[in-house]
């Protein structure tokens, strides 16, 4: 993104689009996951398709891992499974019972560290109206927000913290669905058997059509997953969702409380204790088999919730990535006059 600068932001409409067309070309069997040989030649792409799937790729690869696959379409809702995590449920209603702090933004810092071991810091102002602003510094986001250059919110924005904030003050089953569909359906969740077909051959004609316009072959489409499978798509899903949600607006407690009772529900999921630089925290492992056998753990404050670190291990390559992060409440006003 960072060589991308002078491309055009596209608008709302195609990033959503070119997000969802994305998900559903991943979202296929681990066996049958059909992956470019050779780097994408960028010359040979127009300049919107460019910026749309270079900003749909920044998304599913930035909160999830790289494995994002959405897109198998099921005759029936989402499955929820019957047990929950108490401590993370227990913790969801001491971060919502707390409230969020003062101030009309959140703050958050992370620290990437890739395979150099060279810390990448990025940071994401959310403001309560739903605008963000990034910078690479302190500085250039400080520049961002004393110019008013504000990135709109976006409607896969608006949805996941919706669902975030249905399941801290609702129906928590009903948030799942939200959540798992705020970029589309696609996978035909809570549809009927001939609605799922409908939406998932809409979704294989979207990405036939966005592989044409990035001048690569259509491998053709692919079949409606089943079963277990689904299942683990459905779950997947549900963990990009609710991770950016998170790391988006992670100082806010109402989004932070739902997202908590989301990852609740994920099936098999490893809640552990642990210590952060003296802070009492819990280790969230998600289940490999929803990330295609890749590792990804987050680390939280065992009192607050807030994200401390991750530390994701992809399975093709064994390569290791570690993002630190911290979260605050402040204000725009202040952001813009270089206090931070």
């Amino acid at each position: 993104m960072k060589n991308l600068r002078d491309v055009p932001s596209p608008r709302p409409e195609a990033y959503d689009r070119a997000r969802t067309a994305l998900q559903t070309a991943m979202a296929e069997p681990a066996a049958t996951v059909v992956r470019p040989k050779r780097r994408l030649s960028w010359p040979k792409v127009s300049v919107a398709a460019v910026g749309a799937a270079a900003v749909a790729a920044a998304v599913v690869i930035g909160t999830s891992g790289g494995s994002v696959p959405a897109g198998p379409a099921g005759a029936a809702p989402a499955p929820a499974p019957q047990a929950v995590e108490v401590p993370l449920v227990k913790l969801a209603s001491a971060v919502q019972a707390a409230g969020t702090q003062p101030g009309d933004a959140s703050l958050i810092v992370n620290e990437k560290f890739g395979l150099d071991n060279k810390p990448d810091l990025n940071y994401t102002l959310y403001t309560d109206k739903g605008d963000q602003f990034t910078g690479d510094s302190a500085k250039s986001l400080v520049d961002a927000v004393a110019k008013g250059d504000a990135q709109p919110a976006t409607p896969y924005d608006r949805n996941v913290m919706a669902a975030a904030r249905l399941a801290a003050n609702g129906d928590v089953d009903k948030a799942r669905i939200a959540m798992i569909t705020a970029s589309g359906n696609p996978l035909g969740v809570g549809l009927s058997p001939a609605e799922a077909d409908k939406a998932w051959a809409a979704a294989q004609a979207e990405t036939a059509e966005l592989f044409r316009k990035m001048g690569k072959p259509f491998p053709g489409p692919k079949p409606r997953p089943t079963g277990k499978d689904l299942e683990n798509l459905i779950n997947n899903h549900l963990l990009s969702n609710i991770k950016h949600a998170l790391f988006a607006n992670a100082a806010d407690a109402e989004v932070r409380a739902g997202v908590l009772k989301l990852y609740a529900t994920i099936p098999d999921m490893i809640v552990g204790k642990t210590s952060v630089d003296g802070q009492a925290a819990l280790s969230l492992t998600a289940p490999p088999a929803i990330l295609d056998g890749s590792t990804d753990v987050l680390i939280i404050n065992a009192g607050n919730g807030l994200p401390i670190r991750e530390e994701i291990t992809s399975a093709e390559t064994s390569k290791h990535y570690v993002v630190n992060y911290k979260s605050s409440r402040v204000t725009i006003a202040d952001v813009a006059a270089g206090k931070i």
